[in-house]
């Protein structure tokens, strides 16, 4: 373990070191430092700036009214549908969550899974029935990816930047009845989206 903790250490002493001495030990003649600095060197152009001259780009998300609306829009449609006993997530296309509902007698198992749908939508940037195709197959799929579920009931929330975050709901019977709610969510913010 000690050794693991100081090799990094070593090595960044050593190859600066090695490279000093390798140097100074084959010399650098005149002409050998003239035909360097008059060769051309070829260098990658900068990409030029998205967002501004500073290199931030800047993310579009829901803000925390049009998150909370969708939840309560979900989790409306599923209470009128008779499954009150799902969780409902709202989440950023990188998955943090921004508003979240556990209906009653909601067992746990639904929270996570609410989440899940959310972010593989979001991050997807389409909705989760449409790619559980995309996760099957022999070997390795993105089903393996952690924290993703290719299950029916998330939908992407998008705007004209594109996906820009994801609604799941997780406890019914049937993931298309997860996803008719998830869908009631988006419905209710569709027209602050732009």
């Amino acid at each position: 373990m000690r050794t693991f903790h100081r090799l990094p250490r070593i090595l960044a002493i050593t190859v600066p070191l090695a490279a000093i001495v390798a140097t100074a030990a084959c010399g650098a003649s005149t002409t050998d430092e003239a035909t360097a600095a008059s060769t051309p060197v070829a260098t990658a152009a900068a990409p030029a700036p998205v967002d501004g001259a500073d290199g931030l780009v800047s993310q579009n998300r829901l803000g925390v009214g049009a998150a909370q609306t969708a939840a309560q829009a979900a989790l409306a449609k599923c209470q009128a549908d008779g499954l009150g006993f799902v969780t409902v997530s709202v989440v950023d296309r990188n998955g943090n969550v921004q508003a979240m509902l556990r209906g009653d007698n909601a067992a746990q198992h639904t929270v996570e899974a609410a989440r899940q749908k959310a972010y593989t939508a979001a991050a997807f940037g389409a909705n989760t029935s449409d790619l559980s195709e995309r996760a099957k197959g022999d070997g390795a799929t993105v089903a393996d990816l952690p924290g993703t579920l290719f299950l029916a009931g998330g939908v992407s929330v998008k705007s004209a930047s594109g996906s820009i975050a994801g609604i799941g709901v997780g406890g019914a019977p049937d993931g298309m009845r997860d996803q008719a709610c998830a869908a009631a969510g988006l419905d209710a913010i569709a027209g602050a989206l732009g």
